[in-house]
């Protein structure tokens, strides 16, 4: 059989969310000052977002805030802004500056999570072209399905990885946290291409063990109270994650009791599928991004890390 050459785009992730001062002001300094304007306005609604009381107030500022946004990005040269100082808005460049994208939650009164995003493309002329993301995750009856923009499985990214493989057009897998409620957890392994249709979320990708079905997305879910590995490991050319357990056999798909159990698991793309590889060693210390839970009825601007 001929060898073909598949791998990953391993290069330095790009987080836009950690762009310099610098860096930001490649637009002209008019357009930089008009950014920076903008900036210092969201960054006020984003404060309020997580400290007003109730999900009415919460969510109206929320609204507030996407219709600045959006104004923002109008700007031109708004692509290579990094609006830094939004620190609890997750803004992910992909690795080839092909797009980046806004992600970030509200907490509810009830405990769960609400998510709110935008995918900004770069584009040759510098107009702007946004595809917002809809979280439609209360409506899964299935969170293995693929969908569009407009029916988004909501999670924070913060890693986005591209998947090259020759003779196919790039696909992009998403890293992120998604909260759940005040006693699990979830990550997931999102799948985003485009195609002259749009967006589309998930994708007949994962192979698991022997005679497990392809998955199109992987969603983890564990203790709340616990952490998660979930990262690209560079040098080794795969996606590492916590293997998870339940405390004890009889708690078995009751995922408040699941837990790292000290071992890892990884993907690695061979062929054109992303192949589980169990009991893996990682040669660096953990990454545990798992910091992002905020209670609902916190009065305290949450503070994330920087990826």
């Amino acid at each position: 059989m001929k060898k073909v050459y598949l791998y990953f785009l391993i290069t330095f992730i790009y987080s836009c969310a950690v762009t310099t001062v610098s860096a930001q002001l490649k637009a002209d300094s008019k357009n930089g000052a008009v950014l920076n304007k903008y900036q210092d306005s969201l960054l006020r609604y984003t404060s309020t977002m997580f400290t007003a009381t109730g999900n009415i107030q919460r969510f109206d500022q929320n609204a507030k805030f996407i219709k600045m946004l959006v104004n923002a990005l109008k700007t031109p040269g708004s692509f290579t802004y990094g609006f830094d100082s939004l620190r609890t808005i997750s803004i992910t460049g992909s690795p080839d500056h092909a797009f980046r994208i806004f992600s970030w939650y509200i907490p509810t009164e009830e405990g769960t999570y609400r998510f709110f995003g935008t995918i900004q493309m770069a584009t040759a002329d510098g107009k702007l072209k946004l595809y917002p993301l809809i979280d439609d995750t209360e409506h899964f009856t299935d969170d293995n399905k693929i969908t569009t923009n407009r029916q988004w499985y909501g999670a924070r990214y913060y890693e986005i990885v591209p998947l090259i493989a020759r003779g196919q057009k790039t696909c992009y897998a998403l890293l992120g946290w998604k909260g759940n409620t005040a006693k699990t957890s979830k990550k997931v392994i999102d799948i985003l291409s485009f195609d002259e249709n749009g967006a589309t979320f998930g994708k007949p990708i994962f192979e698991g063990p022997k005679n497990a079905a392809v998955r199109n997305r992987i969603v983890f879910e564990y203790n709340r109270q616990n952490t998660m590995t979930l990262r690209l490991d560079k040098k080794e050319q795969l996606i590492a994650f916590d293997h998870l357990a339940p405390i004890d056999s009889t708690m078995t798909g009751n995922f408040e009791y699941y837990a790292s159990d000290s071992s890892f698991d990884a993907y690695r793309l061979v062929g054109n599928k992303l192949k589980l590889i169990e009991n893996i060693e990682l040669n660096n210390d953990p990454n545990a991004l798992d910091d992002f839970y905020t209670d609902p009825k916190r009065k305290d601007i949450p503070v994330t890390k920087k990826f």
